[in-house]
Protein backbone atom coordinates (compact mmCIF):
# COMPACT_ATOMS: atom_id res chain seq x y z
CA UNK A 1 0.00 0.00 0.00
CA UNK A 2 1.67 3.15 -0.98
CA UNK A 3 -0.09 7.10 0.12
CA UNK A 4 1.58 9.83 0.41
CA UNK A 5 1.87 12.57 3.62
CA UNK A 6 -0.53 14.55 2.32
CA UNK A 7 -3.20 11.41 1.55
CA UNK A 8 -2.30 10.70 5.36
CA UNK A 9 -3.10 14.27 6.39
CA UNK A 10 -6.36 13.99 4.76
CA UNK A 11 -7.21 10.65 6.84
CA UNK A 12 -5.95 12.26 9.90
CA UNK A 13 -8.53 15.38 9.44
CA UNK A 14 -11.47 12.86 8.79
CA UNK A 15 -10.63 12.03 12.38
CA UNK A 16 -11.29 7.84 11.01
CA UNK A 17 -8.23 7.15 13.82
CA UNK A 18 -8.77 2.86 12.57
CA UNK A 19 -8.65 3.55 9.12
CA UNK A 20 -5.09 5.82 10.31
CA UNK A 21 -4.01 3.07 12.23
CA UNK A 22 -4.59 0.10 9.90
CA UNK A 23 -2.51 2.62 6.53
CA UNK A 24 0.58 2.82 9.42
CA UNK A 25 0.92 -0.86 10.35
CA UNK A 26 0.88 -1.54 6.76
CA UNK A 27 3.63 0.73 6.20
CA UNK A 28 5.26 -0.81 9.18
CA UNK A 29 5.58 -4.08 7.19
CA UNK A 30 7.98 -2.57 4.61
CA UNK A 31 9.34 0.86 6.45
CA UNK A 32 11.58 1.06 9.34
CA UNK A 33 9.84 3.70 12.23
CA UNK A 34 12.38 5.97 11.52
CA UNK A 35 11.04 6.20 7.89
CA UNK A 36 7.57 5.73 9.29
CA UNK A 37 8.34 9.21 11.65
CA UNK A 38 10.70 11.13 9.32
CA UNK A 39 8.78 10.36 5.91
CA UNK A 40 5.29 9.96 6.44
CA UNK A 41 3.88 11.27 10.00
CA UNK A 42 6.35 14.24 10.08
CA UNK A 43 5.18 15.51 6.65
CA UNK A 44 1.85 15.16 7.44
CA UNK A 45 1.31 17.14 10.20
CA UNK A 46 3.49 19.59 8.61
CA UNK A 47 0.94 19.69 5.36
CA UNK A 48 -1.85 20.23 8.59
CA UNK A 49 -0.06 22.94 10.22
CA UNK A 50 0.26 24.28 6.90
CA UNK A 51 -3.19 24.74 6.20
CA UNK A 52 -4.23 26.01 9.57
CA UNK A 53 -1.99 28.82 8.89
CA UNK A 54 -3.94 29.27 5.44
CA UNK A 55 -7.18 29.33 7.38
CA UNK A 56 -8.17 26.20 4.61
CA UNK A 57 -9.23 24.53 8.22
CA UNK A 58 -10.30 25.41 11.73
CA UNK A 59 -8.41 24.88 15.22
CA UNK A 60 -10.87 22.08 15.89
CA UNK A 61 -9.82 20.59 12.64
CA UNK A 62 -6.15 20.49 13.23
CA UNK A 63 -6.58 19.08 16.81
CA UNK A 64 -8.01 16.21 15.60
CA UNK A 65 -5.34 15.88 12.95
CA UNK A 66 -3.08 15.85 16.20
CA UNK A 67 -4.96 13.79 18.05
CA UNK A 68 -5.24 11.21 15.60
CA UNK A 69 -1.79 11.23 14.76
CA UNK A 70 -1.39 10.87 18.70
CA UNK A 71 -3.46 7.92 18.75
CA UNK A 72 -1.42 6.03 16.06
CA UNK A 73 2.06 6.85 17.41
CA UNK A 74 0.78 5.23 21.04
CA UNK A 75 -0.42 2.43 19.45
CA UNK A 76 2.41 1.20 17.08
CA UNK A 77 4.87 2.35 20.07
CA UNK A 78 7.31 -0.86 20.82
CA UNK A 79 7.94 -1.20 24.60
CA UNK A 80 9.12 -4.44 24.47
CA UNK A 81 12.48 -4.47 25.93
CA UNK A 82 13.49 -5.06 29.53
CA UNK A 83 14.93 -2.58 31.60
CA UNK A 84 17.62 -5.10 32.18
CA UNK A 85 18.88 -5.35 29.08
CA UNK A 86 18.39 -1.52 28.49
CA UNK A 87 21.09 0.06 26.30
CA UNK A 88 20.59 3.51 28.42
CA UNK A 89 18.37 5.66 30.01
CA UNK A 90 16.77 8.57 27.98
CA UNK A 91 14.55 11.25 29.70
CA UNK A 92 12.47 13.00 26.90
CA UNK A 93 10.59 16.42 27.68
CA UNK A 94 10.12 19.66 26.18
CA UNK A 95 10.89 23.26 26.92
CA UNK A 96 8.95 24.86 29.42
CA UNK A 97 5.80 26.42 27.11
CA UNK A 98 6.10 24.41 24.31
CA UNK A 99 3.23 22.49 23.89
CA UNK A 100 3.86 21.05 20.85
CA UNK A 101 4.67 16.82 21.81
CA UNK A 102 3.88 14.86 18.71
CA UNK A 103 7.62 15.21 17.97
CA UNK A 104 8.72 14.41 21.32
CA UNK A 105 6.54 11.05 21.20
CA UNK A 106 8.36 9.84 18.40
CA UNK A 107 11.58 10.28 20.02
CA UNK A 108 10.38 8.29 22.16
CA UNK A 109 9.61 5.57 20.35
CA UNK A 110 13.09 5.60 18.40
CA UNK A 111 14.72 5.31 21.94
CA UNK A 112 12.27 2.52 23.25
CA UNK A 113 13.07 0.55 19.38
CA UNK A 114 16.62 0.93 20.02
CA UNK A 115 16.58 -1.15 23.39
CA UNK A 116 16.44 1.99 25.65
CA UNK A 117 14.63 2.29 28.72
CA UNK A 118 12.44 5.92 28.66
CA UNK A 119 10.74 7.96 30.38
CA UNK A 120 8.61 10.17 28.46
CA UNK A 121 7.93 13.46 30.67
CA UNK A 122 5.85 15.12 27.92
CA UNK A 123 5.75 18.88 26.55
CA UNK A 124 5.92 22.05 28.97
CA UNK A 125 8.09 21.28 31.97
CA UNK A 126 9.51 24.10 33.85
CA UNK A 127 12.71 23.37 34.61
CA UNK A 128 12.98 23.16 38.24
CA UNK A 129 10.73 19.98 38.04
CA UNK A 130 12.79 18.47 35.28
CA UNK A 131 15.80 18.85 37.24
CA UNK A 132 14.08 17.21 40.07
CA UNK A 133 13.31 14.63 37.98
CA UNK A 134 17.11 14.00 36.41
CA UNK A 135 18.26 14.03 40.48
CA UNK A 136 15.80 11.11 41.27
CA UNK A 137 16.68 8.92 37.81
CA UNK A 138 20.08 9.91 36.35
CA UNK A 139 19.43 9.47 32.92
CA UNK A 140 22.38 8.99 30.53
CA UNK A 141 20.13 11.27 28.10
CA UNK A 142 17.85 14.15 28.45
CA UNK A 143 16.21 14.97 25.51
CA UNK A 144 14.75 18.50 24.62
CA UNK A 145 12.32 19.61 21.52
CA UNK A 146 11.24 22.80 20.29
CA UNK A 147 8.76 23.73 17.71
CA UNK A 148 8.89 27.13 17.96
CA UNK A 149 11.63 29.97 17.30
CA UNK A 150 10.78 31.49 20.70
CA UNK A 151 11.75 28.91 22.89
CA UNK A 152 14.88 28.81 21.76
CA UNK A 153 16.54 31.39 24.29
CA UNK A 154 15.73 28.71 26.79
CA UNK A 155 18.38 26.19 25.60
CA UNK A 156 21.38 27.69 27.49
CA UNK A 157 19.51 27.92 30.64
CA UNK A 158 18.24 24.17 30.47
CA UNK A 159 22.05 22.85 29.11
CA UNK A 160 23.81 24.54 32.08
CA UNK A 161 21.06 23.40 34.97
CA UNK A 162 21.90 20.08 33.52
CA UNK A 163 25.06 20.27 33.36
CA UNK A 164 25.72 21.07 37.39
CA UNK A 165 24.14 17.45 38.24
CA UNK A 166 25.87 14.67 39.99
CA UNK A 167 25.83 12.24 37.20
CA UNK A 168 25.77 14.79 34.09
CA UNK A 169 23.77 13.50 30.98
CA UNK A 170 24.17 14.55 27.45
CA UNK A 171 21.98 16.61 26.22
CA UNK A 172 20.17 16.35 22.69
CA UNK A 173 18.54 19.03 21.18
CA UNK A 174 15.77 18.96 18.39
CA UNK A 175 12.35 19.65 17.29
CA UNK A 176 11.31 22.20 13.85
CA UNK A 177 12.86 25.27 15.59
CA UNK A 178 16.12 23.73 15.60
CA UNK A 179 16.27 22.93 11.83
CA UNK A 180 15.71 26.60 11.85
CA UNK A 181 17.90 28.36 13.71
CA UNK A 182 21.88 28.46 14.03
CA UNK A 183 22.36 26.74 17.68
CA UNK A 184 26.42 26.51 17.43
CA UNK A 185 26.64 28.42 20.77
CA UNK A 186 24.33 25.18 22.46
CA UNK A 187 26.54 22.76 20.96
CA UNK A 188 29.79 24.69 21.92
CA UNK A 189 28.01 24.21 25.27
CA UNK A 190 27.96 20.25 25.27
CA UNK A 191 24.63 19.95 23.57
CA UNK A 192 24.05 17.65 20.48
CA UNK A 193 22.31 19.46 17.75
CA UNK A 194 20.21 17.23 15.98
CA UNK A 195 17.97 18.59 13.40
CA UNK A 196 15.92 15.81 11.83
CA UNK A 197 15.01 11.83 13.20
CA UNK A 198 17.01 10.48 10.68
CA UNK A 199 19.95 12.11 12.75
CA UNK A 200 19.07 11.04 15.57
CA UNK A 201 18.75 7.38 14.37
CA UNK A 202 22.32 7.93 13.54
CA UNK A 203 23.27 9.06 16.39
CA UNK A 204 21.71 5.94 18.73
CA UNK A 205 23.37 3.57 16.30
CA UNK A 206 27.01 5.72 16.83
CA UNK A 207 26.87 5.47 20.16
CA UNK A 208 25.45 2.02 19.95
CA UNK A 209 28.80 0.55 17.85
CA UNK A 210 30.90 3.08 20.21
CA UNK A 211 29.75 1.09 23.58
CA UNK A 212 29.94 -2.62 21.77
CA UNK A 213 33.42 -1.86 21.00
CA UNK A 214 33.96 -0.47 24.32
CA UNK A 215 32.83 -3.75 25.31
CA UNK A 216 34.51 -6.08 23.06
CA UNK A 217 37.77 -4.09 24.20
CA UNK A 218 37.44 -5.30 27.75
Amino acid sequence: MSITPEELADVFLSGDDHHALSIVRTYLTTHSRNELFHHLLTPAMYRIGQLWQENEISVADEHLGTAVCDFVISATDERSQLEKEAAGKAMIMGFEGEDHYLGLKMVACLFRENGWNVRYLGPNLPLAHALDAAREWQPDVVGLSAALINRLPLIKSYIQAFQTLEKIPTTLIGGRAVSLADLSEAEAQGAVVLKSLDQLQQWIQTRKERNDEGTTRL
